[in-house]
């Protein structure tokens, strides 16, 4: 999963959550993703492109550090 944005993602089944950690170690969640949306991240080429296009300015998030 080379991304110059994202070093890494995961995904909170439960709550919907999706963790992002991007490059510059700053880490967001995102919240209320459904499983679909992150299925589709899973399979994007560019996850950068995805993150940009269809879940900022989509989802609530929260920076956690």
């Amino acid at each position: 999963m080379p991304s110059s944005v994202i070093a890494t993602y995961r995904y909170h089944h439960e709550s919907g959550s999706l963790y992002i950690t991007y490059v510059s170690g700053t880490v967001y969640v995102y919240k209320n993703v459904p499983l679909k949306i992150y299925q589709a991240m899973k399979k994007a080429i560019s996850k950068g492109t995805f993150l940009n296009t269809k879940i900022k300015g989509h989802f609530a998030y929260e920076k956690l550090n």
